[in-house]
């Protein structure tokens, strides 16, 4: 394990946390206090906790009624490779493919480019399944989410065998200092944000001049009336199942190459595509949709940024 820690910072003012005792940090400019519970940093301003309360209800009662997690360490040891619940083995086999080319294309090239180990930021780390298998190679990760859930989010790191730094805080106001990390990765989230601009512009704060951005399993589509359909569709379906649409964010979802084009010349960042091969009845779905008048099925390709 990597001795050399990714550092807390005010997510206000971006200046470093001062120790306030065994289980706090205090922000030296306005005196903010945040604690550390359950081994979990909380640096989720008050006021932005009322903000997501709704969306985090929602999302706990889908997660909850879906049955994700377990209770014992060996099924979240075993992710994204194995899921010993028998109960979403698909889901986490495309994970897993996108996982091992994300480590070969992506990890590894990095790993011998600098040659020591690296501060990695794991937004979305839900149970912290990557920032595990990152730990396990030498790197300091930082996992961030907004749920604590011990089954299904930060609370869930407490299963694995390597210590990792667990932090609740939302994208757009990350509590670390600029340039802090090597690599940034969206493990599965960067369609929950509500401004894929700002949400990136705040990633690249805390990312050093030669470091790199990562976006893992987040729907993509050539035509963004598909993605549109997609989020009807679900939305129809939890309303049915649920009573609610499960929209309290107005998150953007999905992306496209238009929308990645944007996000390009407004940040100035160089993206480059990898396509991780998840099978040949997935490289038939377009065609398939297409012959029974279906919508576009979504893609999850590797997105890599840097910054021109």
């Amino acid at each position: 394990m990597s001795s050399v820690q990714p550092r807390l910072a005010c997510p206000l003012c971006h200046t470093l946390l001062e120790p306030n005792g065994r289980d706090e940090f205090c922000c030296p400019g306005d005196r903010r206090i945040y604690s550390q519970q359950a081994g979990i940093w909380r640096c989720l301003l008050p006021e932005r906790r009322i903000y997501f309360a709704q969306f985090l209800h929602e999302y706990n009662v889908v997660r909850t009624s879906e049955g994700r997690g377990a209770s014992t360490p060996e099924y979240y040891q075993a992710l994204p490779f194995d899921d010993l619940s028998g109960r979403y083995s698909v889901d986490w086999r495309l994970r897993a493919r996108s996982y091992t080319t994300f480590l070969r294309r992506v990890l590894v090239p990095l790993e011998e480019l600098r040659a020591v180990a690296m501060k990695v930021l794991d937004l979305g780390a839900g149970n912290g399944w990557l920032s595990n298998r990152l730990a396990q190679r030498g790197h300091a990760p930082a996992a961030v989410d907004l749920r604590t859930g011990e089954r299904d989010g930060l609370g869930a790191i407490r299963h694995y065998n390597q210590p990792i730094l667990a932090i609740q805080a939302e994208f757009d106001r990350l509590p670390f200092p600029d340039g802090e990390f090597d690599l940034v990765v969206f493990n599965a989230a960067f369609h929950y944000s509500t401004d894929y601009t700002i949400t990136l512009g705040e990633s690249l704060r805390v990312l050093n001049p030669g470091g790199r951005l990562a976006i893992l399993d987040t729907p993509f589509y050539r035509q963004a009336a598909s993605g549109q359909a997609m989020v009807l569709e679900r939305q129809a379906r939890f309303i049915q199942k649920y009573g609610f649409p499960s929209n309290a964010l107005a998150s953007e979802n999905f992306l496209t190459p238009g929308r990645l084009e944007e996000l390009q010349q407004d940040l100035h960042l160089d993206w480059r595509t990898i396509q991780p091969f998840f099978g040949l009845s997935w490289l038939l779905r377009p065609w398939r949709a297409r012959l029974r008048g279906r919508r576009e099925p979504a893609n999850f390709p590797i997105l890599i940024g840097r910054r021109l």
